[in-house]
């Protein structure tokens, strides 16, 4: 009887202990899940779109649809950031909350962006992006709280992650959480495109270009998260304009950029950090920043004073920044993309006239083993919708997306 007692005692206890455990589990995983609620939806929709090709040199396509804000609101309420490490830190903190070592890749960018207006009068913004072999995240946002929805493309190699490898496991993909930390060009849902593209600036007397780094007492921002801001809050140009001289710009990656942005009123400005001319411009911190809007650029040249539509490779469109034109960057690439637009006074068909634009200044085609065009886009800011390829495989319908915001989709496409 005794010993009957004493095993119906233990197996109390052993019940309760059970209990507690289960409860203590279940209480850990409920806050796990309140916690990384959004960050568990976010991984949970990371999704390989397209398999690289080791042939063509293609990297893997992923997409990912970003739930809830991702810190944007605090990052900047913390006074931003201004340096590529105090971004990694902010990131890890928030984000990744504290599980990923982080890093941003130094670059070496040569791109094109242009404006362009359908037979229809649609209003398009396209791009290239072109860079090494890599891997990327078409990255779908929708934070809501008064802030815009956006399609915006991430280099995964520029998070650290290695172009040479498919990305596999939990780690890695955690690391894609930030993808909206590093967007390159992209749309929202208020029809506002833009662009990062490289400058080159300060080569003459140093070794590499040298960032843009503003100090005085505004806030900082860094190159991806300017995009970000603008992607988020801007309704238009001028307002995008308005958010960007609130902040003081550092480069990212440690060189130098331009960027681009558009709107569905056809208005267009490609903004820029300088000081003085490329053999003295040598001092990120002396730049002030510049904008060159398509309404009132006849100070550049005849032929951009005289078109509606505007266009952008890898050097400072500023008047008097070079001695010479054989210092610009892709100067060749900006007298095509002219060619082929003003033939037409800047009018195109449609998306798929604009991206055979793109297509006649891709890198494979235009300088064959120099570089790779990644992806190549065009964004109707008028109709909110978006054309994308992936390493100039135009012809590929695997390669060919389309996303629209009034339904939400990201879908195979194909060409006419």
């Amino acid at each position: 009887m005794e010993q009957t007692k004493k095993k119906r005692l233990w197996l109390r206890i052993v019940c309760i202990v059970l209990a507690v455990l289960i409860g203590l589990i279940a209480a850990l995983g409920i806050a796990f899940v309140s916690v990384w609620h959004d960050e568990i939806g976010t991984l949970m929709s990371f999704e390989l779109l397209r398999e690289r090709n080791d042939a063509h040199e293609d990297g893997a396509v992923y997409k990912m649809n970003v739930k809830g804000g991702y810190y944007f609101d605090e990052f900047l309420a913390s006074g931003g950031a201004k340096t590529d490490p105090d971004l990694i830190a902010f990131i890890s903190g928030h984000v990744t909350r504290g599980l990923i070592d982080m890093g941003i890749k130094e670059s070496d960018i040569g791109c094109a962006s242009f404006t362009a207006m359908t037979e229809s009068g649609d209003r398009l913004f396209a791009r290239n992006y072109d860079f090494a072999k890599t891997n990327v995240c078409i990255t779908l946002t929708k934070p809501g709280n008064g802030r815009h929805a956006s399609f915006s493309t991430a280099d995964l190699q520029y998070l650290g992650l290695d172009p040479e490898k498919d990305v596999e496991g939990l780690m890695n993909k955690i690391t894609c959480l930030a993808a909206p930390y590093v967007p390159l060009d992209g749309i929202n849902d208020a029809g506002v495109g833009c662009s990062i593209l490289m400058t080159y600036q300060g080569e003459v007397d140093t070794n590499n270009a040298v960032p843009t780094d503003r100090n005085t007492d505004k806030d900082d921002i860094t190159s991806t998260t300017m995009l970000r801001l603008i992607l988020d809050y801007a309704d238009s140009v001028d307002e995008a304009v308005e958010l960007v001289e609130e902040y003081d710009l550092h480069d990212s990656a440690n060189t130098s950029f331009h960027y681009m942005i558009a709107d569905a009123t056809g208005k267009s400005a490609i903004l820029e950090w300088v000081n003085g001319t490329d053999e003295t411009d040598n001092d990120g911190a002396a730049r002030k920043l510049v904008v060159t809007y398509n309404t009132g650029d006849g100070d550049i040249g005849e032929r951009e004073g005289k078109s509606d539509f505007q266009w952008v490779t890898n050097f400072i469109v500023r008047p008097g920044y070079y001695r010479e034109d054989t210092q610009k960057a892709g100067l060749d690439r900006y007298d095509r993309i002219y060619d082929d637009l003003a033939a037409t006074n800047g009018v195109v068909k449609d998306e798929w006239a604009a991206m055979e634009i793109l297509g006649t200044v891709g890198r494979r085609s235009w300088v064959p083993g120099s570089a790779w065009t990644v992806h190549s886009v065009v964004y109707n800011l008028t109709k909110k919708s978006v054309l994308w390829v992936g390493n100039e495989n135009f012809d590929d319908p695997t390669a060919i997306y389309e996303y629209s915001f009034e339904t939400g989709e990201l879908k195979n496409g194909v060409r006419p």
